[in-house]
Order: structure tokens, then sequence, then C-alpha cells
């Protein structure tokens, strides 16, 4: 949802630079809230210095002063939350340092782009190093402000290797709510959804509420401030319950357990080797107990915030394993709702969209 974003929420493990030096280039991810976006901007603190431009232009500008050694800008236009997370303007430049180590000099962009999503712009550069095999991506997230939300430099991924892209669910989904829920990652790219660079979560999604451009009333820092924390979480289909974990704490946003990926979580038996997982569900409030069978739009508990994620979402996917974090993700196809207020009678959702179940939608 981020998903605070080294994350929004990667449900298998915290993302580490280890994890990601596949060209020896050191990832920062500065990016308070949720992966690799900003859900929540807080803390806004206003300064004397004002800088106005298009997302796209402040972009350009903060990446030349970065890689020419220039931070005085972007230090003073970070939010507080980012210096915090920072810790000095000094560290601007160890990292600066660290990434011309690793991979060496920008010496072609191939393409720029502008993200918004729930409140924020995010500016996305992909480029060529001269010491990187790979692309590397550079990214700003903006508040309303235009303030520096989030800062993150890593190599391009590649969506992980599946056999089941052309696989149709064999289940009959309903979207695990009622109301309308953002999607905040979903689809199968990597810049849609950065699930989709894991086996077992390729085809994963990260939902919240969001109102008015944001995702939290009030200034985030508590669980309740976030419209989705405390919502119904649903049944999916006809299934069986076969895990069930529910006494993990609530994080308070920004702080992640990765200990517990899926914080509490449900593993649903959906028949024909497909089984869906539904985390980070709120502390005690799941209801159904291993071995019970439920029906479509049942209760099961409540959107939480336990496990490694940064802020209350609900993370639901479909593996063919009955463990959690084993086996490959299987496609999603969804019955009877509706996106950005067309009906579809079976589809996927994709990182940008609202949706809602398709009987509530034509009720309203």
């Amino acid at each position: 949802m981020r998903f605070g974003q080294a994350k929004k929420c990667n449900d298998r493990q915290t993302r580490t630079t280890a994890a990601v030096l596949k060209v020896n280039i050191p990832s920062m991810t500065l990016l308070p809230r949720h992966g690799r976006a900003v859900l929540a901007l807080s803390g806004l603190c206003f300064i004397s210095l004002s800088v106005y431009g298009t997302p796209l232009e402040l972009g350009k500008r903060y990446t030349s002063d970065f890689f020419n050694g220039d931070f005085d800008l972007i230090w003073q236009q970070m939010t507080d939350e980012m210096r915090e997370t920072m810790g000095s303007k000094a560290a601007l430049g160890e990292f600066q340092r660290r990434v011309a180590t690793g991979a060496g000099s920008e010496t072609r962009v191939i393409r720029e782009t502008v993200r918004r999503q729930a409140g924020a712009n995010t500016y996305l550069r992909y480029s060529v190093f001269d010491r990187s095999d790979v692309p590397v991506v550079v990214s700003w997230s903006f508040d309303s402000n235009e303030r520096i939300a989030g800062f993150d430099i890593h190599p391009e991924q590649q969506p992980a290797v599946s056999p089941h892209l052309d696989y149709q669910t064999k289940a009959h989904l309903r979207l695990p709510f009622d109301g309308h829920w953002f999607v905040f990652w979903g689809g199968r790219s990597i810049e849609q959804n950065y699930h989709a660079a894991v086996e077992d979560q390729r085809f994963a999604y990260d939902f919240i509420v969001v109102k008015d451009g944001v995702s939290h009333r009030g200034d985030g820092t508590i669980e309740s401030d976030f419209f989705c924390f405390g919502s119904p979480v649903l049944s999916p289909a006809i299934a069986k319950v076969v895990t069930v974990e529910r006494l993990l704490a609530d994080n308070p946003p920004g702080i992640m357990d990765s200990a517990n990926p899926a914080g509490n979580h449900v593993i649903l038996d959906l028949g024909n080797d497909e089984y869906a997982v539904l985390a980070h569900l709120k502390a005690n409030s799941i209801i159904v107990e291993q071995g019970d069978e439920l029906e479509p739009g049942q209760f099961i508990g409540e959107c939480g915030n336990s496990g490694n994620t940064s802020e209350p979402h609900l993370h639901f996917h479909i593996q063919d394993r009955a463990e959690f974090g084993e086996g490959s993700g299987l496609p999603v196809y969804f019955h009877d709702y509706t996106a950005d207020g067309e009906y579809v009678r079976r589809g996927e959702p994709v990182q940008g969209q609202t949706v809602s179940p398709g009987h509530l939608s034509r009720a309203e």
C-alpha cells in the first residue's frame, strides 16, 4: 500500500538493500509509508523556501541536483517525516557515492513518467547507467504541497516467471469486501504492482479506502485514522478455512512487523488447488476457525494493520499451495463488480481503480 514504502508492504519480508543488489546498486527507500508509493502524507511543515513546478519538472530538477551532489534544496524540501527517516543531509551524500560506486553514471534516460495515486504524485525515471546491466529507476514522491515525501533508487525489477499467465480462476470470486475500495497495488506489471516480482504473490492485490484523494482522516498517526481500518473483510467464495492467525497486535502506522509478514491472516481452500490469502487483519477480529465452511460474502474479520505493513490495508492473493509464501501465485478474476463506475462481469482490477461489488454499485 506503500503499500511507507520500503514498502506499501512487502507481504513476504521487509525488502532490504541486499535483496535488490542484483547489480550492486544500493536501494534507498525513503518512503515513510508503504512499498514504493506514498499513501499517507502527514506532518507537513512549511518553510520559507518554496519550489514550484509540475511533478515532472521537480523530479528532473531533484534528480539532477542529486547526481551533481547539490543536496541543499532536496533536504529543505523534504517533509519532516522524510528527514526523520533519513537522519541528516549528509546521508544523501553517502547514498550518492554508493550509487555512483554500484551503478556508475547515468548515460541515457529511457523514459520519464508521473503517476498520481491516493493523493500523491510520483515521478519515475528509467535510465541506463554505465555499470548496470539493467535499467535503474529513480523515483520522487510529492505531497499536495510539492514537498518530497518519498525518494528511491533501485534496479528495475522484472515480473516473476509464471507458468500461470493464461490461467483462468476456477472459483467464482466476489470482491472480499463491500463498499468502495481503491486498488493501490494491482495488475500484472511491476509498475502497477510491486508484488509481481514475487512468485507466490505474482497477481496479488493491496486494497485501501480513499476519500477525497487520501487514505486517512487527520494526520494518520493512529490506526483508526485510516478509513479502511476496522472495515469488514468477507469470504470471496465458497471456501473452507485452512489457516487462521488472529492474535498479533496492530502496528502503529509506519511501524512494520517483518517477523510476521502476513500479520493476522486467513487462508481459504477454494477447491481445485486454489488457496486465497487475506492478510493484515485487525487483532482479535477474525471469527472463523480452521475447518469452517464459508459462503461468499460471509464475515471473516476486519481490515487491520498487523504484520509487515506500514498502514492499514487488505492484502489478497491466490496461490496453488495451502502454505503462505509457498507455491505459485494464480491470476485473480473477480465476478460481478464495478470499476470506476463501469460494471465488469468478470475481470482483473488494476492499480488506480475504485472497485465495489456489482450488486452494491447497481443498487446505488
